[in-house]
């Protein structure tokens, strides 16, 4: 199990209908996107972190793992806005905005991330792919998403336990055996998934599968007292960036 699963598994919140954290992670990050980057995005960006950290209760150091790749990403783009190709300055020069544009994409793209990781981090997979049938997806396609979802886990799993097997048979020792090791990996892998998936389709045949998955779901029901206090945080996120709107100078 990936550690952003683990922790969404064992989250204060797992109990919670989905909706509830959809409604506050995926609003921050339509704020974060909509909003002006200052104070705005500075303001989802500070309060997705107290939430994750403080009511969520998920741990900082599972947080930076899981936080540091799309940051990565996020200052990747905003360097590109640093600098200019072509025109008076030469070839490749600075860009007269490139600064305050920079800052401002970092500010979106980081607190939009952290809202999309609040949902992430307090909902497992298992309890939100079922439920998109009531909310109008196609069954065919919920069964393929969670069957994916399924085989994901197997697949790393195997992958995990060959590169375990390679590296006790000294077979990372140099160059050549580290390409060799992982051309063996690739092909075990790929034996393994055909040999799982037919495996499965097996096992659903032999139970009578007609075409839907039934899984069992916890009780969950939408909190009307947390999705009211989840808005009027939003709003109240909304109404003091505009009140200390300022340019990002």
């Amino acid at each position: 199990m990936l550690p952003i699963d683990a922790a969404a598994h064992s989250s204060r919140w797992r109990r919670r209908h989905p909706v509830d954290k959809a409604v506050l992670g995926l609003g921050l990050t339509v704020l974060a996107v909509s909003l002006p980057p200052w104070p705005g995005a500075a303001l989802v960006l500070v309060t997705a972190l107290v939430v994750l950290l403080g009511p969520a209760g998920v741990p900082w150091q599972r947080l930076w793992r899981a936080y540091r790749v799309p940051l990565g990403f996020c200052v990747t783009g905003a360097v590109t806005l640093l600098v200019q190709v072509g025109g008076p300055g030469g070839f490749v020069s600075l860009a007269h905005d490139g600064p305050v544009r920079a800052g401002e994409l970092l500010l979106r793209t980081s607190a939009a991330s952290l809202g999309v990781l609040l949902f992430a981090f307090t909902t497992p997979m298992s309890d939100l792919l079922p439920r998109l049938v009531r909310a109008g997806i196609p069954a065919p396609v919920v069964d393929v998403a969670l069957v994916t979802y399924r085989m994901s886990f197997l697949l790393l799993d195997s992958v995990r336990r060959v590169r375990d097997a390679q590296a006790a048979r000294l077979g990372h020792t140099s160059r050549a055996a580290a390409w060799r090791s992982l051309g063996g990996l690739g092909a075990t892998a790929f034996v393994r998934a055909f040999d799982r998936a037919a495996r499965l389709q097996a096992g659903l045949a032999g139970r009578g599968y007609d075409g839907t998955l039934r899984v069992l779901l916890p009780e969950a029901r939408v909190s009307v007292r947390f999705t009211a206090a989840s808005c009027a945080l939003l709003a109240a996120l909304a109404v003091l960036t505009f009140a200390l709107e300022r340019p990002l100078t």
